[in-house]
């Protein structure tokens, strides 16, 4: 449940501090789809937690207020409204486990305290 942002390119390009991440995820969005992203947001992004899906054209493919479903193990975002996919590189297995602990310092502790995660 949450909003995406459909967008083009270069997306979170320009400051460098978290706090893009932390706002978006304030305002309820679950998740940004991309052309493109900068790549400091992109490791701002997964360092938190949340959800930055590269994803080429996809800003040319979706319209507003159209209804997405992701997808995270099959690597594809589902257009409901349109009846259309769209695929994208599923995450590494060290990205997966960072977003399953909810974010990098979340993983780090789990590996302090001797939890392992899992894949």
């Amino acid at each position: 449940v949450g909003d995406f942002i459909v967008a083009g390119e270069d997306f979170g390009c320009g400051s460098s501090r978290e706090h893009a991440v932390w706002a978006l995820r304030g305002a309820g969005v679950r998740a940004v789809l991309a052309d493109t992203f900068a790549r400091i947001f992109y490791r701002n992004a997964i360092s938190n937690g949340f959800y930055a899906l590269e994803i080429p054209g996809i800003s040319q493919k979706v319209n507003s207020g159209d209804q997405l479903e992701i997808d995270m193990t099959g690597a594809k975002v589902i257009n409901i409204t349109k009846d259309e996919v769209y695929t994208f590189l599923p995450f590494t297995y060290m990205i997966q486990a960072i977003m399953a602990a909810g974010g990098l310092m979340n993983y780090i502790a789990q590996q302090e305290t001797g939890e392992r995660i899992s894949g």
